[in-house]
């Protein structure tokens, strides 16, 4: 029986995985754990995390299919790994597949092969990543991306571990643990209809989410330090240390990157300010005031914060990135409709209306203008005085001129005007002007 701690573990799961529930959740040690953290780099000692790589190493032994959720920049990327390195897949090929960076038409092909001729461009044969990584694993990345019809290809494969290439009618066979990572909320874009229900409980058979930065609050100034202090090394540049006051900006920051985020500004911060070295400590000291000017000043607090949830009355950055794109969607299409409002005349140019319109009926042009209270631009006025008009005597004017002008050819003067030309006859037949 192996002597390592991790080693009994996973020697215990393969022989009694059958008589053990698949949500048990073994206790790693605390040596054990932080070896673990040191091997991948990892830092901090927030409880959801170590919960996090402990389930990681207690399901790496089964095949069990595995979804990692959590925000962008959260390091989803880590847990795959751990799973695949202390799995009997180890000795297997790994490929991380960003589902998001490959375009649409080409997803296929990547995953499943293709034959030569399958497509323009296709001068060869070529295997996909399912293909490449038999026996081993493949993380997919960004799996809310995937297109619908990839979808149900890829529920197929989860399935029986069968697909056909792009061009081909063989069915091939495949063995491949798949692990895929999220930032989005599948069961919300389920209920939308942008991923399929069955695939998302496939891949759900274990989750495990990866807390945001702001969650782990104990861990930010330790993220800092790590990160200052690597890129002070690797350019020779002098330790930056924080004040009390500094360290408290920085763990109350919401950081909505996530670690990304907070790396670029210790980097940055490393970067600007290390030369300014105290004689005694040979240290850069920066305050509040100095590192509030490398924080990235966050736009989306100018929108109203909702939030169910007990977390300071701030939304998540997914909520947040919903409610933006809403309200810039909204924006353009508010735009658009100024614009087309502002094209309008008493009689829409360059429109033709219904032929069966009441020349008597309501004027959409100007129910549109009461709603947004925008003044439509309109032709010069005919040399007569019109101010005292009402619209239907313009619309007569209107007509008259366009006549005249085209010595009474009356398919130019409907172009002239904007409206079909059954629909000049109409006007012409309702003001007595044959």
């Amino acid at each position: 029986m192996p002597s390592t701690s991790v080693g009994k573990y996973n020697y215990y799961f393969r022989n009694f995985a059958k008589l053990i529930p698949i949500r048990v959740h073994f206790y790693m040690d605390s040596q054990d754990l932080q070896r673990l953290k040191n091997k991948y780099d990892i830092i901090g000692n927030d409880a959801a995390l170590n919960r996090a790589l402990e389930t990681a190493i207690t399901i790496a032994p089964t095949d069990l299919t595995v979804l990692v959720t959590g925000e962008s920049g959260v390091g989803k990327e880590n847990i795959p790994k751990i799973i695949h390195q202390n799995s009997s897949r180890k000795t297997g090929k790994y490929f991380a597949v960003n589902c998001g960076a490959i375009p649409e038409g080409t997803i296929d092909s990547e995953l499943f092969g293709h034959e030569k001729g399958a497509f323009t461009g296709a001068i060869e044969t070529r295997k996909g990543y399912f293909q490449e990584a038999n026996g081993g694993t493949l993380f997919l990345d960004e799996i809310a991306e995937l297109p619908l019809p990839s979808q149900a290809k890829l529920l197929r494969v989860l399935q029986s571990g069968e697909f056909i290439k792009v061009g081909s009618a063989k069915v091939e066979k495949t063995d491949v643990r798949v692990i895929a990572a999220t930032n989005t909320d599948l069961l919300h874009a389920v209920g939308q209809g942008k991923f399929r229900a069955d695939l998302y409980y496939r891949l759900n058979t274990i989750e495990i989410r990866m807390p945001a930065l702001r969650e782990r609050k104990e861990d930010i100034y330790l993220f800092f330090r790590k990160f200052s202090s690597d890129f002070s090394e690797k350019y020779g540049m002098g330790k930056v240390n924080l004040t009390n006051d500094a360290i408290d900006l920085l763990i109350n920051y919401r950081w909505p990157g996530n670690i990304r985020q907070l790396k670029n500004v210790a980097e940055t911060v490393t970067a600007l300010e290390s030369e300014r070295l105290t004689p005694v400590s040979g240290r850069c000291e920066v305050n509040a005031a100095t590192l509030s000017q490398y924080m990235p000043k966050e736009e989306v607090n100018l929108l109203p914060a909702v939030s169910t949830e007990n977390n300071g009355g701030s939304m998540s950055g997914s909520d947040k990135e919903m409610l933006i794109k809403a309200i810039l969607d909204l924006k353009r299409d508010v735009e658009a409709l100024k614009a087309k409002v502002n094209d309008l005349t008493v009689l829409p140019p360059h429109t033709e209306e219904p032929d069966d319109q009441d020349p008597n009926g309501p004027n959409l042009g100007n129910e549109i203008r009461k709603v947004v209270d925008i003044k439509p631009e309109v032709p010069d006025e005919p040399e007569e005085d019109q101010k005292g008009l009402s619209i239907q005597d313009f619309k007569k004017n209107s007509i008259i001129k366009a006549l005249k002008k085209h010595d009474g050819n009356r398919t130019k003067a409907a172009k002239e005007v904007g409206i079909a030309e059954r629909t000049l006859y109409r006007y012409l037949k309702k003001y007595n002007l044959d």
